[in-house]
């Protein structure tokens, strides 16, 4: 079963159980990956959360049966899994700028969000850089936040988390305490997430300083154990210190719907690093780490 079959089997699940309880872990099994990466991966891929895709749908459906059925608000808001009808009234209003006694109204306008499927989409202008790169176990250390994925909140909150390292200092504890590295051009400092479960809607984020020789003192900065794992590792293009963000994420959004699906290798169960390299003259490029494995 391919990349794409998998992804659709994950939908066709939530939309089998829009009317009770979508279990992320149980969707995410369906795609083969583990629930933190399958809801980074549906948000990289569509541009909402996978709970934000879910609500839509839910609301979609209950506007229908609102117009078209004398089915009561409370009875419609335990179907499709709400405590009480206040916060099934919020969720509706909030999609459809109306409460659900007014979207009886034949007059009224409402909005309806289609079921999701992926395809494949041609296109090829553009190359990816990439290798595939076996590596045994290595520490990070650095300072963490907690960052939200939901509607493209991380393209937000990320770059807002190294703004405030660098104002309050935590980026340079950080940089002080790297050792030194032995990888020509690796920056002191990079970034690892993904690395515990923090929520449906979340995942964790840190800003650190790899320890490829476990000789760091890291001086009373959260420590990470990274095991060994299968690299797939994406280069970005060459750019100045200002635009490293903009340039990381051009590659992040690519990884999950160009090369993922014709790749030949899945998302490993492991957490997903950002290494940044000097050039020189104040410009570089940024590596993006992915494990993987082959697909079966």
């Amino acid at each position: 079963m391919d990349w794409l079959s998998r992804m659709n089997n994950a939908l066709d699940y939530i939309e089998e159980h829009l009317t009770g309880t979508v279990d992320l872990a149980e969707a995410a099994g369906k795609a083969y990956c583990s629930s933190t990466h399958f809801q980074r991966m549906f948000t990289f891929i569509t541009n909402i959360s996978l709970s934000e895709y879910v609500r839509r749908r839910r609301m979609t459906l209950a506007a229908f049966e609102l117009q078209n059925s004398p089915i009561k608000v409370i009875e419609l808001a335990l179907k499709y899994g709400y405590e009480s009808p206040e916060a099934f009234t919020r969720a509706f209003h909030q999609l459809h700028g109306v409460t659900p006694s007014a979207a009886r109204d034949k007059g009224m306008q409402l909005k309806a969000y289609p079921r999701m499927s992926f395809h494949i989409t041609i296109k090829g202008d553009a190359e990816m850089n990439y290798r595939i790169e076996e590596r045994g176990g290595f520490a990070v250390f650095g300072v963490e936040q907690v960052i939200d994925c939901r509607n493209g909140n991380n393209f937000v909150q990320i770059p807002e988390f190294w703004r405030a390292s660098m104002e309050d200092g935590s980026f340079n504890r950080v940089m002080n305490a790297a050792p030194p590295c032995s990888i020509p051009g690796l920056g002191e400092v990079g970034a690892i997430m993904c690395y515990r479960h923090t929520g449906e809607d979340t995942f964790p984020y840190m800003i650190c300083a790899f320890d490829f020789q476990s000789e760091a003192d890291p001086q009373g900065l959260q420590r990470l154990e990274v095991k060994p794992h299968t690299w797939a590792i994406f280069k970005s293009e060459e750019g100045t210190q200002a635009e490293t963000g903009e340039k990381i994420q051009a590659v992040w959004k690519r990884i999950f719907p160009e090369w993922f699906p014709n790749s030949g290798y899945e998302h490993a169960d492991g957490p997903e690093l950002e290494l940044y390299f000097h050039t020189g003259d104040n410009r570089g490029y940024s590596e993006v780490w992915i494990p993987v494995v082959k697909k079966a």
